[in-house]
């Protein structure tokens, strides 16, 4: 409410015998009624802005400021400065209005001080004009607007915040009441009329009455409704103010324009005052409150009016914040799952078995960062991550999405866990690089720091064997098939974003059928950090041989999410698998140049034993290609493997360091063709370093 307009719901006064005034937190005069003019000599803009200790003539009384600072009424002596020069003895009364913040706005009542005879008799009195009855109800409305600041705008949830506020209304001064919302607005876009032009389209979201089911609501919470722009709530949001109708059978037909049964059911129960309130808040119309009268005789007059106009801004500042944190959260929360896989790929499905569970917090706490990612490797190994961004919102929703996609593109050039993570940690310090820049240079961009833990883990079913390393993210659970469920030990790396640490590469051999349970910390937040009952935890669920991954997932989320969530939760579960000898065959080819035949006919009998007679011809040059190269540029020993999977992958490793290149040979050039026929005949190749040496590989299709 304005300064000025709390004047009026202040103690009133007339002529010259009392000054109301409205004071900030601060101390300064925000307004000061015109009976400041004869009291003071003062105008009141003379002195509005001033602070109120100025007009003080004397210190200000200890007890006076004792009574500020702990926000309590005061009622004493003072003595103030006039515009001429002099001083006058007053009787100063203060109360204080605490808002939602916590801050207090004070209403100071001044009052000449009364003088006495010889007989003691009290002399020149201070009078008012003030009705007693009127003083009441005027304290009563700011009684009212002091509980509903506290109570409406609790959360940013607008169905809770507009039930806070027909419950308000209907505590205090109607009988009946409904909050509706324009339609469009709850879908995040501007409130705009209908088709025909004629009637605006609602949603209720809160009602209430005095008396239970009366009357009978024709519209039920969450159901749309229309309005005709002729009808009371039509002219009042075309007006943006409140409008007070007095039911006739005039407007009774108003009412019924666009919807009967509402005239009907106003009609039935006696409806006979309504007062309709624009929900508006920074320039925009939200809805519209209209507040009814059947059980109370008197009409809505203007008094309720401005009270009603006053809660309804209050609530509309919230609703609007309610609205724009839902459509942040929507478009955070879009951005997540956008960026999170739906399904495990195909190519990982010989590899390992995958399920996984998202749970964002709750509404009124924010997305998070949390993330995991299923990444196919060469060689038929899989990339299994999972990291979590510092902070909630949008913010946090596109540093996931950044650092999500620098991981899939340094998993692609067959990064080791350590390396990878110290160039992601690499990125995380460019990144909040450029957000202090951003903030120095727009303070008000909300731009934070950036930080974030992360787990990168790389699988591989041809050795069954597990390299992982960690940044500041919590230990991974493995199960084996024998039922023993623990932490592995994974070196401790920093978290992402502090830079100069070194990250260590753990390796574990997996026997197959082990399940590996990655997650963030949210998935923990109602363990109080037991380790031993968090262990516990995943033994009892990871342990049921009839219980499948999925259904796994689910019965960790429920076993250790609080009711309430505070964070984000992801979890991530692989059920490892083993390649045997049907899908993998090895063979090591001599030095000489004339093994090279040799490795084309093992390729070709092996094909046969595997019934892929159909892709012989593509196998034999690829082959013939990649161990060439490896006698030719490499360093023995040489391996030849074959693996069959959803694809047939061709791989020669060696002891050398040096990684080819695709290069195009020029007209008359007797070679340099090579990786370019093996280019152009599989589906992907590539190379990747190894303790030993490196591998260079190529995918064939099972289909040519």
């Amino acid at each position: 409410m304005k300064p000025t307009e709390l004047l009026r719901f202040a103690m009133p006064a007339s002529g010259d015998t009392c000054a109301v005034a409205v004071v900030a937190a601060s101390g300064e005069l925000d307004a000061w009624d015109p009976g400041s003019r004869g009291l003071l000599g003062f105008e009141p803009a003379d002195i509005v802005g001033h602070r109120i200790w100025d007009l003080f003539a004397e210190p200000v009384p200890e007890a006076l400021v004792r009574c500020w600072e702990q926000g309590a009424d005061w009622t004493g002596e003072a003595v103030l400065r006039q515009r001429d020069g002099s001083t006058a003895p007053v009787l100063l009364h203060t109360r204080p209005l605490q808002d939602r913040s916590g801050q207090f706005v004070w209403i100071a009542v001044v009052e000449p001080e009364p003088r006495w005879d010889a007989a003691g008799r009290r002399m020149g009195a201070p009078t008012t004009a003030a009705d007693p009855a009127e003083r009441q109800r005027a304290r009563r409305r700011l009684s009212v607007l002091n509980e509903a600041s506290e109570r409406i705008g609790t959360t940013l949830d607008l169905t809770r915040t507009a039930e806070e506020l027909a419950q308000v209304v209907i505590e205090h001064f109607a009988d009946f009441v409904v909050v509706e919302v324009l339609d469009r607005v709850l879908i995040g876009e501007e409130a705009r009329r209908s088709r025909d032009g004629e009637l605006l389209v609602f949603r209720r979201v809160a009602q209430g009455s005095v008396l239970p089911g009366c009357p009978e609501s024709v519209v039920n919470v969450g159901a749309p409704l229309t309005y005709h722009v002729r009808s009371p709530t039509g002219q009042a949001l075309a007006a943006g103010r409140p409008l007070i109708s007095h039911v006739d059978a005039e407007n009774l037909e108003q009412w019924a324009a666009g919807n009967p049964a509402r005239a009907a059911s106003i009609q039935k129960y006696g409806i006979h005052s309504i007062l309709s309130v624009p929900l508006r808040a920074r320039g925009l119309t939200l809805g519209v409150t209209n507040l009814s009268r059947h059980r109370t005789r008197e009409p809505f007059d203007e008094e309720d009016l401005l009270l009603a106009e006053e809660l309804a801004s209050r609530a509309a500042v919230c609703f609007d914040n309610a609205r724009r944190y839902a459509r942040e959260r929507a478009t955070a929360l879009t951005l997540q799952r956008t960026l999170l896989p739906e399904r495990a790929p195909r190519q990982v499905a010989s590899a390992i078995e995958v399920a996984s569970r998202y749970l964002p917090a709750e509404p009124d706490v924010g997305i998070g960062g949390d993330w995991f990612d299923v990444i196919p490797l060469s060689g038929m190994r899989v990339a299994l991550v999972v990291g979590d961004v510092v902070g909630h919102g949008i913010q946090a929703s596109a540093t996931m999405g950044r650092l999500c996609t620098a991981v899939r593109t340094l998993a692609d050039v067959d990064m080791p866990p350590d390396e990878l993570l110290t160039q992601l940690d690499d990125l995380v310090l460019r990144l909040d690089r450029d957000a202090a820049e951003g903030k120095a240079a727009a303070p008000e961009s909300g731009l934070a720091e950036v930080g974030a833990t992360c787990l990168y883990a790389v699988y591989d079913p041809v050795s069954g064997r597990c390299s992982m390393a960690r940044a500041g993210h919590p230990l991974p659970v493995l199960m084996t098939p024998d039922g023993t469920a623990s932490f592995l030990d994974v070196p401790a790396g920093p978290p992402l974003g502090l830079g100069g640490l070194p990250f260590e590469v753990a390796e574990f051999e997996l026997p197959e059928g082990s399940v590996l349970a990655f997650y963030t910390d949210g998935l923990l937040e109602g363990t109080e950090h037991d380790t031993e009952a968090e262990r516990t935890v995943f033994h009892e669920v990871l342990s049921a041989p009839t219980r499948g991954l999925q259904a796994a997932c689910d019965m960790l989320v429920r076993r250790l999410l609080p009711e309430r969530r505070t964070d984000d939760a992801a979890v991530l579960l692989a059920r490892t698998k083993a390649l045997g000898s049907d899908q993998v065959a090895e063979w090591q080819p001599g030095p000489e140049p004339a093994t090279v035949a040799q490795a084309r006919k093992w390729a070709i009998g092996t094909l046969k034993d595997w019934h892929l007679q159909d892709l012989e011809f593509v196998a034999e040059l690829v082959v013939s290609e990649l161990v060439t190269n490896a006698l030719r540029y490499g360093r023995q020993p040489v391996l030849l493997r074959l693996i069959r999977g959803t694809e047939l992958i061709c791989e020669v490793s060696d002891a050398g360091s040096t990684a080819p290149h695709l290069r195009r040979a020029r007209t008359f050039d007797e070679g340099g063709r090579g990786l370019l026929i093996v280019a152009q005949l599989t589906q992907r190749w590539g190379s990747r370093p190894t303790p030993a040496g490196k591998t260079i590989w190529a995918e064939i299709p099972l289909t040519v």
